[in-house]
């Protein structure tokens, strides 16, 4: 007889780190510290850990920082962001890791944290968490940006990496030609995007799950990937030109599969009454357990089952809740189910990747949970279960 053992719960996650040294900047040089966090990035050495003291009254240190070093930049108040007032451009290099914490940008709108272009070969990581940011622009060739808990007021723009609870005004996946491509496939989580999400990358599979936004877009895919958009919640108060989950590739033609699956929408019709757009004879998509206020319609080739329109839903893009006949609409399986062991909520809530595991980012500046993954249940084998976090 097979027994299935059912993961109810994750009880702990910790992570200690060493760093070679620790280099702390505050205002005016204050106790033998650096003035400024340039001359710290100057002193240190890779592995280093620059310790930023926030200023009062909010003031900013002005200035540009070129990161040309494995850092990692922290504020030395718990709690408390250290602004910067100026750009923040990532060189890269070969293995280099970069990891910024509790940045803000202040009230200047017109600064961005930026990867800049890269020379030869080689992969150059970025970690950026609980920061309030204008624009991230980490969109460039051989870069992973992993980006968890932030706030940004413009727009995200990167070519691989896992991007959890963060809240933009668009958040994008954008085409680079890696010639030193990373075997993980590309992870948008929990997130607020106020207009799209998008994938243009063809390099890397791609999986968009649990994310309340207007429009998820597709423009491209890696050639013979399988893709997964599930369990999102897609709300457009105004009328658009495409349907809410649309696909075209254009003048590629690269095959691949997408998943569609346990996502509930709301859209004004604008260009097209289409609630799923397939524009691409290349792209296979599988959908099912889709729920939608409008009436159900689809354009183009897919596979479909079980989808559902005229929906009674009630959605709320300010408090980002969603609420009516997504209850236990999604796929009935049990590797669908949600948190409390019922069948999935359509909706963003739903499944083991629920917006509950990420939100309210910033919960009593506890710890925070930035990616969990484990099986629903097991049958037989391994039992596998990977997770981080970071401390604010």
């Amino acid at each position: 007889m097979t027994k299935k053992l059912l993961i109810i719960a994750f009880t702990g996650l910790s992570c200690t780190m060493a760093f070679a040294a620790d280099l702390y900047v505050r205002n005016g040089g204050a106790g033998g510290a650096y003035p400024t966090v340039s001359t710290a990035i100057t002193a240190a050495s890779d592995g280093d850990r620059i310790i930023i003291q926030p200023k009062a009254n909010g003031e900013a240190y002005v200035e540009n920082l070129i990161i040309n070093k494995s850092l990692t930049l922290v504020s030395e108040t718990n709690y408390a962001k250290y602004i910067i007032q100026g750009n923040v451009s990532i060189n890269p290099a070969t293995g280099r890791t970069v990891t910024i914490s509790n940045l803000s940008s202040g009230y200047y709108g017109i600064y961005n944290v930026e990867a800049t272009f890269p020379i030869g070969t080689g992969r150059t990581f970025i970690n950026i968490v609980n920061c309030d940011l204008h624009n991230v622009l980490t969109d460039k060739v051989n870069f992973t940006t992993n980006i968890s808990g932030c706030t940004i007021s413009g727009n995200l723009k990167f070519s691989h990496g896992r991007c959890t609870a963060n809240k933009a005004q668009s958040i994008a996946v954008v085409a680079t030609q890696d010639n030193s491509p990373i075997g993980s496939d590309i992870e948008v989580y929990g997130n607020v995007s106020k207009s799209f999400i998008s994938n243009s990358q063809a390099n890397y599979n791609f999986k968009f799950s649990n994310n309340f936004c207007a429009g998820i877009y597709i423009y491209n895919i890696k050639p013979g990937s399988s893709n997964e958009i599930t369990n999102n919640t897609i709300y457009n108060p105004s009328p658009a030109d495409m349907g809410p989950l649309y696909v075209n590739l254009g003048n590629n033609i690269n095959l691949g599969n997408i998943l569609m699956m346990n996502n509930a929408a709301s859209f004004v019709v604008g260009g097209t009454n289409a609630c799923i757009q397939n524009k691409s004879t290349s792209v296979s998509i599988t959908a099912s357990y889709n729920v939608f206020t409008n009436t159900f319609v689809t354009e183009g080739n897919m596979t479909q089952s079980d989808n559902s329109g005229s929906m009674n839903l009630n959605f709320d893009n300010v408090a980002y809740t969603l609420t009516g006949m997504n209850v236990n609409a999604g796929n009935p399986g049990i590797k669908y189910t949600d948190l409390d062991l019922t069948r999935n909520d359509a909706g963003h809530y739903g499944g083991s990747n629920s917006w509950a595991n990420y939100w309210p980012a910033n919960n009593d500046n506890k710890p925070q949970v930035n990616y969990l993954s484990t099986p629903r249940s097991i049958t037989s084998g391994t039992f596998n279960m990977s997770g981080s976090g970071f401390s604010k």
